[in-house]
């Protein structure tokens, strides 16, 4: 079941996906940390990837769709001693910083019906190093397609692993050198940069698309071929 089409009520979504006319049609559960869309007697838990998420997805899910959210900027201003780096030497990798005027990229998926909690749990590990969950409305890029509630990963800066913001050479020699148990930060970075081009052409991410340049040229600086 996808989302609601652009212009079509919440009575009319749960009719069209349960052939029922409820009398208060969609209702909207705010829980602890996901954020579940009830149609009838259905849940369904959507998840936004705006970093490793686009391009890592270990996880099974049902649907996906590209599209972006209002009100934030991504940047390298998390630290990572765990998957892209060691404690006393973290990697960077990407939060979500409020910005008025900021729009953000990325990919939302459909998590699989009866597996939900199930693949939340992993996910809640797989983003544990500083990480909590907060719901954010998701634009798709597919403009028949109306915005609906999404939950999202984001790295605030009272967490104790965030590093915030620094010279831009100081982050890409310190994403060049870092290490952890999921690889190098360069991968992280170019894995996510070429993500995007592909998925959104049009995307001008400044902050990932001038960090990305910095490392390769670091890289060749430092006479090496390849930084993943």
């Amino acid at each position: 079941v996808g989302p609601p089409l652009r212009g079509e009520s919440a009575p009319g979504l749960v009719a069209r996906v349960t052939g029922i006319v409820p009398r208060e049609g969609l209702r909207l559960i705010r829980a602890r940390q996901p954020v579940i869309l009830v149609w009838g007697r259905g849940a369904v838990m959507w998840i936004f990837g705006y970093g490793s998420l686009i391009w890592k997805v270990d996880f099974p899910y049902q649907e996906k769709l590209v599209g972006y959210i209002r009100g934030y900027i991504r940047r390298f201003w998390q630290g990572s001693t765990d998957h892209r780096g060691v404690p006393g030497k973290p990697g960077r990798v990407v939060t979500l910083v409020e910005d008025p005027e900021g729009l953000v990229w990325g990919v939302v998926y459909k998590l699989p019906d009866g597996k939900e909690e199930e693949v939340k749990e992993y996910l809640d590990f797989r983003e544990k190093d500083g990480y909590r969950t907060i719901t954010v409305t998701f634009y798709p890029k597919d403009t028949s397609i109306d915005p609906f509630p999404v939950m999202q990963y984001i790295g605030t800066c009272d967490n104790p692993n965030y590093l915030g913001p620094a010279p831009l050479e100081d982050m890409a020699l310190q994403i060049l050198n870092a290490v952890g148990e999921s690889g190098r930060n360069t991968e992280y970075l170019f894995e996510l940069a070429d993500s995007l081009r592909k998925l959104v052409p049009e995307d001008t991410d400044e902050h990932l698309f001038s960090l990305e340049k910095m490392v390769k040229e670091l890289l060749e600086r430092n006479g090496k071929s390849n930084g993943i």
